[in-house]
């Protein structure tokens, strides 16, 4: 989905930062990426599986210009641009869906970052984290996402991993994001369950989007076309555990250890959410089949 050129972004509830030098990767390498993202890929508070960065481990590097990010057609041409009018798109969305409805914040980060969860690298992907009421992101991890995971490398990919971590800021503001810690873990878990209504949410973003206009009457988006579909539904898919299980050496599918759903599942999700656009679809806690809702 691309943005109307015209749409006017706002970068007021916006930060950036950079921590450059030497990152902390568990395990090192690409096993140790591996190992992060199974726990915390488009997941919530990376506080409780990672340390904090050490003093003296990087130095201070300047975090991603936004200056530049004015309008859609920026928004187009680069990625900390379309975090940040995705971001402007999706709450106006939930501003109409959600009574009491108020935003987030977002931090677009480089290296590493710390956080009201605790500190977290470059390593971790995209994170919303409840103790600070901010969405993180690394636009780094829209390539590492298309290069290792075989996501597609188009816009509504990455607009997609926006919405979902505004998916969990609204569970956060109704209260259920604690769920997830809650009962049992693993396939059919509170853990899953709350990543999938985030995979949901993000879908009623993708049903209005295109609908809701900016105060002065521009839309913030185009029509969605089937590619932006399936451009979101490639990553989805392409972040499923048994996917990530898949790749990351062994090849085997272990439900129990599983965080955020299957690829199927993940796509189905999202379509609920895109097809009916209606919040009480996404009543993953209460499903008895989460491939089928």
């Amino acid at each position: 989905m691309t943005f109307n050129e015209g749409m006017q972004i706002d970068t007021s509830a916006t930060s950036t930062s950079g921590g450059g030098g030497r990152v902390m990767a568990i395990g090192g390498g690409l096993g140790g990426l591996v190992i992060v993202v199974v726990a915390l890929l488009l997941g919530v508070d990376p506080g409780t599986v990672l340390p904090a960065p050490q003093p003296g481990q990087a130095q201070q590097a300047q975090g991603p210009d936004i200056s530049q990010c004015k309008t859609g057609a920026d928004a187009n041409k680069d990625p900390a641009c379309r975090i940040i009018a995705t971001s402007n798109s999706v709450d106006a969305v939930w501003s109409q869906l959600l009574k009491g409805y108020t935003r987030p914040n977002v931090h677009i980060f480089t290296g590493q970052v710390q956080t009201g969860c605790g500190g977290a690298t470059m390593e971790v992907g995209p994170f919303y984290c409840p103790a600070d009421k901010t969405a993180y992101f690394d636009t780094d991890f829209f390539q590492v996402l298309v290069d290792q995971f075989g996501s597609s490398g188009g816009p509504f990919a990455q607009e997609y991993v926006v919405a979902h971590e505004f998916g969990h800021h609204v569970q956060d503001l109704l209260g259920d994001i604690g769920r997830a810690q809650q009962g049992a873990q693993g396939a059919l878990g509170n853990g899953v369950r709350t990543e999938l209504q985030a995979d949901c949410y993000a879908g009623i973003w993708a049903h209005y989007a295109s609908t809701v206009n900016q105060k002065n009457g521009v839309p913030y988006l185009n029509p969605l076309t089937d590619k932006d579909i399936q451009d979101a539904l490639s990553a989805a898919s392409s972040v499923g555990d048994d996917s990530i299980q898949k790749e990351s050496g062994t090849g085997k599918v272990n439900p129990e250890s599983w965080t955020h759903g299957s690829s199927e599942q993940r796509q189905h999700w999202f379509t609920v959410g895109y097809q009916t656009g209606d919040m009480k679809r996404c009543d993953t806690y209460d499903a008895t089949d989460l491939s089928n809702g």
